[in-house]
């Protein structure tokens, strides 16, 4: 069996439904590294990096030490050939060891959004059999700001984010992305218990629409979320 080392940053902010669900649907195994507490595990029993999203930015070193020793082993899961994939804090840190630019939007995205995949996304093997036009769950303030270095492409865009999604050319099993679609309903409510404050502030989101929305969008976006873990995981 397969197993995957999933970071999570904060302690109400796991593996979501749709995640855990794609997981077991393909036999795959997981282990949780809580970076907050626990000491930077091996690698080598692992088939590959998946990084979830948190409140760290992606240079603030000193505040969250872990993030030093993270980005190391991001830099070593590529050298090794092994498969990554990021989510929202996780996409970003991908970008920046990649060489991309991240800071701020200019506005707060979160909430349901529709985004579009690129040439290069409707090409890429991980969005095989997917509509051009996705639907998106956002959660951040930051992103990656193009333009890309050369060797990385902008797999899906969005009128909230320039990358939504971006790869690394030639290797298609290392992919970031923006949005949290591996989130379903339940971890929605959980982020605005726990993240409340600062997902309204400036946000323009009414929290009971969105945990409305996050209902309506249930069985769509956990199914358009495991074809692409499907397809991902045959990389």
């Amino acid at each position: 069996m397969k197993t995957y080392l999933i970071v999570q940053h904060m302690e109400w902010e796991g593996p979501g439904q749709h995640l855990l669900a794609a997981l077991k649907e393909a036999k795959v195994g997981y282990r949780v590294w809580e970076v907050w507490h626990e000491a930077v595990p091996l690698l080598d029993p692992f088939a590959g990096l998946m990084v979830l999203g948190g409140a760290p930015n992606v240079d603030e070193e000193e505040q969250f030490p872990y993030l030093k020793p993270l980005k190391a082993m991001i830099r070593q899961v590529m050298a090794s050939g092994r498969s990554y994939l990021g989510f929202c804090l996780g996409h970003q840190l991908l970008g920046e060891v990649l060489g991309c630019r991240v800071g701020p939007l200019p506005q707060k995205s979160v909430g349901f959004i529709t985004g579009e995949l690129t040439p290069a996304g409707l090409a890429h093997p991980a969005f095989a059999g997917l509509p051009p036009r996705l639907a998106l769950f956002k959660w951040h303030g930051q992103g990656v700001l193009p333009p890309l270095p050369a060797g990385v492409s902008i797999l899906a865009h969005s009128t909230a984010a320039p990358v939504e999604a971006l790869g690394l050319d030639g290797n298609p099993r290392v992919v970031g992305l923006q949005f949290d679609n591996h989130a379903g309903a339940q971890d929605v409510a959980r982020w605005l218990q726990h993240d409340r404050d600062w997902a309204l502030s400036g946000s323009g989101v009414d929290p009971e629409a969105l945990a409305a929305a996050a209902q309506k969008q249930e069985a769509a976006m956990g199914e358009e979320f495991q074809r692409f873990m499907r397809n991902y995981l045959r990389l």
